[in-house]
């Protein structure tokens, strides 16, 4: 058994993937023709996003994110925590917690995608 995908249910699955590549760097890697199912390249799991309606037609019942009260977050690791926090910010991610250093040798920072999930930002923990 192999971790492979986390899909997230959004409103706008282009949108979504096109405020990925601005924001963090990251590339689609496809999107279905119906435009209710899309990935992105992020290394050996992918990120994917599949649209609200599709899973509803498929009796998922989903319900839309509260980013209000976070139940997870997505982390993207950077050695360059402030740079990327720029740009995710300049590209319409919305800010949660400025840069940190962690006592754990971490550097985090926290933002909200464009549909309201929690993105982690950070560096490689240093071995203290």
């Amino acid at each position: 058994m192999k971790f492979k995908y986390t899909i997230l249910y959004v409103e706008d699955v282009a949108a979504t993937l096109a405020f990925y590549e601005n924001a963090f760097g990251m590339k689609t890697a496809m999107l279905h023709e119906s435009g209710d199912y899309g990935e992105l390249s992020s290394g050996d799991t992918t990120l994917s996003f599949s649209s609200l309606a599709l899973m509803a037609q498929l009796g998922k019942n989903p319900s839309r994110v509260d980013g209000s009260a976070p139940c997870f977050e997505i982390a993207f690791e950077t050695e360059e925590v402030e740079e990327s926090l720029n740009k995710a910010t300049a590209a319409g991610a919305v800010l949660v917690q400025d840069v940190e250093h962690m006592p754990w040798g971490q550097t985090t920072a926290y933002v909200k995608d464009l549909n309201g999930f929690l993105v982690e930002i950070c560096s490689p923990i240093q071995a203290q």
